[in-house]
C-alpha cells in the first residue's frame, strides 16, 4: 500500500510549479533604501543642476526665466496638493503675484519684495470675496500659504541674483544646499540607525543630519573662499545654519504631504517627485543663505 503523502502524482506537479512562479512573480522588488529611483534622481539633479549654470554662466540675466518658471510650477502643484484638502486656491492672482514679487526683488531689492506680497495677498482677497463668501476663509488661508512658500521665499534667490556678483552667489547658495541633501543621503544609507522624525519622514536619521552638517560646513567654508573671497570660517558657518535650515524644510514639507495624505507633491521629476519635492529645502535656505552672505561677503 503505498504512502500518499510521499507519492507525487505527475499530474499534479506542473500546477504545483505553476502557483510557486505565480507566488514568486507577485512578490514585490524590494525597496531602496534611500527611498528614490537612484540613478533616475542622479541624472535629473545633474540635468537641473545644468541648466541654472547654464543660465548663470551665459548671462546671469537668463537665470530669472528659469527661476520665474520653476516658482510657478512649484505654486501650481502646491496649489493641486492643496485641494486634496478641499482648499480652492484662485491661481491667477498668485501667478501674478509670482511673477511680480520675483521680477520686483531683482530690479528694486527687498523693500519692493515685501511691498508686492502685501500686493498679493490684497488681490487674493479681493478676488476670492469677489467669486462669492462660501468656503472664502478656507480658500483665502490656502492661497495666502502658496503666496508665501514657494512664491515669497523664492523672491530671495532674485535678490541674490540682483548682487553685482549674483551669479556666484547663486552658484555657492546652490553648492551648499544640494551638499545637504547629498551629505545626508550618503551617511543616512550607509550609518543612518537612529529616526530623527520618524511620525514624519520616517528615512530621515540623525546620522544624516550629522552628515549634512559636516558636507555643508565643508562646501561652505570652500565656495566662500573661492567663490566670493570671503573667510572660510564664515562659509562653515554658513553651512552649518544652511544645513539646519534645509532640515526644517524638509520636515515642513513631509508634515504638509502627510497631512494631505500624499506621498509627493507630483510626477514631473522622475526620481525625485515633484517640483516642490527638490525646492523644500532650497526656499528655506534662501532667506538664510541671502542674509547670511550680507555678513560674510557684504
Amino acid at each position: 500500500m503505498s504512502d500518499s503523502s510521499t507519492t507525487e502524482d505527475p499530474a499534479a506537479a506542473p500546477e504545483a510549479r505553476s502557483k510557486a512562479a505565480a507566488r514568486g512573480a507577485t512578490k514585490a522588488p524590494k525597496a531602496p533604501k534611500a527611498g528614490r529611483n537612484l540613478p533616475a534622481a542622479i541624472g535629473v539633479g545633474v540635468g537641473l543642476a545644468a541648466l541654472v549654470i547654464a543660465s548663470l554662466v551665459f548671462r546671469r540675466e537668463l537665470f530669472l526665466p528659469v527661476l520665474v518658471v520653476a516658482i510657478v510650477l512649484g505654486a501650481w502643484e502646491m496649489r493641486r496638493a492643496v485641494r486634496q484638502a478641499g482648499v480652492d486656491v484662485p491661481f491667477v492672482p498668485v501667478v501674478i503675484g509670482a511673477v511680480s514679487m520675483l521680477l520686483s526683488a531683482y530690479y528694486r531689492g527687498p523693500e519692493a519684495l515685501v511691498l508686492t506680497f502685501g500686493l498679493t495677498c490684497t488681490g487674493i482677497l479681493v478676488w476670492r470675496v469677489a467669486d462669492g463668501l462660501d468656503g472664502a476663509m478656507r480658500d483665502i488661508s490656502g492661497a495666502l500659504f502658496v503666496a508665501l512658500y514657494p512664491c515669497f521665499l523664492g523672491g530671495f534667490a532674485s535678490l541674490l541674483l540682483a548682487a553685482d556678483d549674483g551669479h556666484l552667489r547663486i552658484i555657492y547658495f546652490v553648492l551648499v544646499t544640494v551638499a545637504s541633501d547629498i551629505g545626508g543621503y550618503a551617511f543616512g544609507v550607509f550609518l543612518g540607525k537612529h529616526p530623527m522624525a520618524p511620525s514624519l519622514s520616517p528615512k530621515k536619521s540623525w546620522e544624516g543630519f550629522g552628515g549634512s552638517v559636516f558636507t555643508c560646513a565643508v562646501v561652505g567654508a570652500v565656495g566662500l573662499a573661492t567663490l566670493l573671497g570671503g573667510v572660510w570660517w564664515q562659509g562653515a558657518v554658513i553651512g552649518v545654519v544652511v544645513a539646519a535650515a534645509a532640515t526644517i524644510g524638509d520636515l515642513i514639507e513631509s508634515s504638509i504631504k502627510r497631512d494631505l495624505g500624499i506621498k509627493d507633491m507630483g510626477t514631473l521629476l522622475p526620481g525625485h517627485g515633484g517640483l516642490m519635492d527638490r525646492l523644500d529645502s532650497l526656499l528655506v535656505c534662501i532667506p538664510v543663505v541671502w542674509a547670511l552672505l550680507l555678513w560674510a561677503a557684504p
